[in-house]
């Protein structure tokens, strides 16, 4: 499929580019966030949230080897970032439950690129060390990523990760053992009506 033809589908990339892709910029990601990065995609791609809940700027590096991998990110930090403004008000931070959740982000994108369809769930972590801050003035933070297994079950595609973030090449985090499900049939596409996968509970009854 020609470049001109994947815009006029609706695209940035055909699936076969996305699953080949090393790297990502930020319209990549926010083409995915929307929706429209993958111009013919078999199915249900794990979406990623979109700003100010995406919690990186670009993927640097995309790697994988059997049931293992690595996915690198960075994110810009700005001085008005919208959790400096309220957290706290008078001492801002980040707060470090974002790191987490930008790995969570990370592995339900190396879920997707290795071909896992459907809604992703951050499914919980072992370990989580927090020895180090993210304040408004410095640069850039570095999310890393290595993927530890990756499964492809019957109904649903499971990885399980460590993570470590560093902020301006110090490291900060470390997050033990982060866990992503993929599941097909539970996305909620048509917010705000009611519909099947408008209320929550157990993932599997």
């Amino acid at each position: 499929m020609s470049t001109a033809a994947v815009r006029k589908a609706g695209g940035l990339m055909t699936y076969a580019q996305f699953m080949q892709a090393a790297s990502f910029d930020k319209q990549h990601l926010l083409a995915w966030a929307r929706q429209t990065l993958v111009a013919d995609a078999p199915g249900a791609i794990p979406s990623l949230p979109l700003p100010p809940m995406l919690m990186f700027d670009r993927i640097t590096a995309i790697e994988h080897t059997g049931r293992r991998g690595l996915i690198v990110a960075e994110q810009d930090i700005h001085l008005d970032a919208w959790y400096f403004l309220c957290h706290f008000g008078n001492d801002p931070v980040q707060p470090g439950c974002l790191g987490v959740d930008a790995i969570w982000q990370l592995l339900g994108m190396y879920c997707a690129l290795r071909g896992g369809l459907g809604a992703g769930r951050a499914l919980g972590c072992k370990e989580v060390d927090f020895f180090g801050q993210i304040r408004p003035h410095d640069a850039v933070v570095t999310y890393r990523v290595e993927v530890r297994r990756y499964s492809q079950l019957q109904g649903a595609t499971v990885v399980i990760g460590d993570g470590a973030v560093s902020v301006d090449g110090e490291a900060i985090y470390s997050v033990r053992e982060a866990k992503v499900g993929i599941y097909p049939g539970i996305q909620y596409a048509d917010y705000p009506l009611p519909s099947a996968n408008s209320k929550g509970g157990v993932l599997n009854r």
